[in-house]
């Protein structure tokens, strides 16, 4: 099934960074994604393609204008419904709910699904200060969205992030697909750590455990350095998994003694 993408921005070279660099790039280049890129100034009714202007109010910085964004919008909406899909606007602000894993497999089973009209997704890339309050008034955006506490220039570097994190889990981006599924938090805990060649490095060893061949002895090694790994750096996590039954009666004796 292929994913229905559209992106409003006023910089679309920025994403050939996903397009046509690293692994995610076999999304587009292997026909999994249908992108089309929109820029608000195509929908700008003076010659100098204006696109932002002065807050009322006062104030620092510009805010864009609601109508070039609104008509981009509309013709984002019209193209995702010819082809089938249900449109779900997206806009990327330090005011939306926070990127998670969990975000990237509730919506990826929403562009995957079979059962009725797949989601198609409509990311809106701000710049300046802001967009226009009335957009969200009018009910043209349907989900904010925020990858992470901190303010950058625009929406493309967020969405790009949010758009890697969710391709990457599509069937057939990663040579090996079992990769996303043992990512940081895919089952609530942080990844284990890793080691690869040589087997000593700076006079340290690699585990024994990792050298024995014995995938049961491997496995639940993983398994205690992702509870000690999470312990460690993200309490709150382990708090979350056991609220969440996600901790086995082994996973919580093996915490016990730590």
């Amino acid at each position: 099934m292929t994913i229905a993408l559209d992106i409003i921005t006023l910089f679309p070279d920025m994403f050939t960074a996903l397009t046509s660099e690293g692994v995610v790039s076999r999304a587009f280049k292997n026909g999994m994604v249908d992108v089309k890129f929109w820029s608000p100034r195509e929908f700008t009714s003076n010659v100098h393609q204006t696109v932002d202007d002065r807050p009322y109010g006062g104030g620092p910085g510009m805010v864009m204008m609601a109508a070039p964004l609104a008509a981009a919008i509309d013709a984002a909406r019209d193209r995702q419904s010819s082809l089938g899909h249900v449109p779900h606007v997206i806009y990327l602000s330090p005011q939306g709910k926070k990127l998670t894993q969990s975000w990237v497999a509730s919506t990826l089973a929403q562009l995957q699904r079979t059962d009725a009209a797949p989601r198609g997704l409509i990311v809106l890339c701000g710049r300046y200060e802001a967009i226009d309050e009335r957009l969200f008034e009018l009910g043209l955006i349907d989900e904010e969205l925020s990858a992470g506490d901190v303010v950058v220039s625009g929406g493309e570097l967020p969405a790009m992030l949010m758009l890697d994190a969710l391709l990457r889990c599509v069937s057939g981006v990663l040579n090996d697909e079992q990769s996303a599924q043992q990512d940081s938090f895919s089952d609530g805990l942080l990844d284990c750590a890793h080691y690869t060649r040589p087997e000593v490095f700076a006079d340290l060893v690699v585990p024994d455990v990792l050298l024995s061949g014995n995938h049961a002895k491997i496995a639940v090694f993983r398994r205690e350095q992702q509870l000690l790994v999470t312990l460690r750096k993200r309490p709150d996590l382990i708090a979350a998994a056991r609220e969440q039954g996600l901790l086995s009666a082994a996973d919580e004796k093996f915490l016990m003694k730590q």
